[in-house]
């Protein structure tokens, strides 16, 4: 049997195995690139919640620590009353943005009152207030950053809490606005 063959009945076991595990837990498979820049959403489990804002001293109390032990370059934030957008560039020898993500979000729950629990946030020790998951974007080009950096812009405008995205205060381009004044 040659490596090709192998290769390909790995395939076609892993089809087969997804088409009939169809209850079981997803697989997710993050690409592990040392040095890239990701796009993530990061939100509350509670989607009407307004936690974000009204602890946002905890939140950036949270990241600061966070990324002063695991450095990032933050290209973008914005934090919105249920959930969060940023772009973050991780060092050249460095792809686990996982375990920065789980520490900001253990930092920050940490001092809040525990939200409704379900069987696996007990058996997982969790508090019930973060979705478990975050979405991530792995950016392949310019055109793409500059599409999600406008997202990041863009957010408050989209959900109503502001007319332009100047006024919105809980954003990394906030500083940016003070830096040119």
């Amino acid at each position: 049997m040659t490596v090709r063959d192998i290769t390909h009945l790995t395939a076609i076991h892993l089809f087969l195995n997804m088409i009939f595990h169809k209850g079981s837990m997803s697989n997710y498979l993050r690409p592990h690139s040392p040095g890239a820049t990701v796009f993530f959403t990061v939100g509350l489990r509670a989607q009407d919640s307004d936690t974000l804002l009204r602890e946002i001293h905890l939140l950036r109390s949270a990241v600061a620590r966070t990324l002063r032990e695991r450095p990032v370059t933050v290209n973008a934030w914005v934090v919105l009353p249920d959930h969060m957008h940023c772009i973050w560039t991780l060092p050249a020898d460095d792809h686990d943005y996982s375990t920065r993500w789980r520490i900001i979000k253990s930092r920050f729950s940490r001092n809040l009152a525990k939200g409704p629990l379900r069987a696996s946030d007990i058996k997982r020790q969790e508090r019930g207030i973060w979705n478990r998951r975050f979405w991530e974007h792995h950016i392949r080009s310019k055109t793409d950053f500059n599409a999600h950096m406008e997202h990041c812009w863009m957010d408050p405008v989209r959900h109503g809490y502001v007319q332009r995205p100047e006024h919105w205060e809980f954003t990394s381009f906030a500083k940016l606005r003070k830096v040119s004044a």
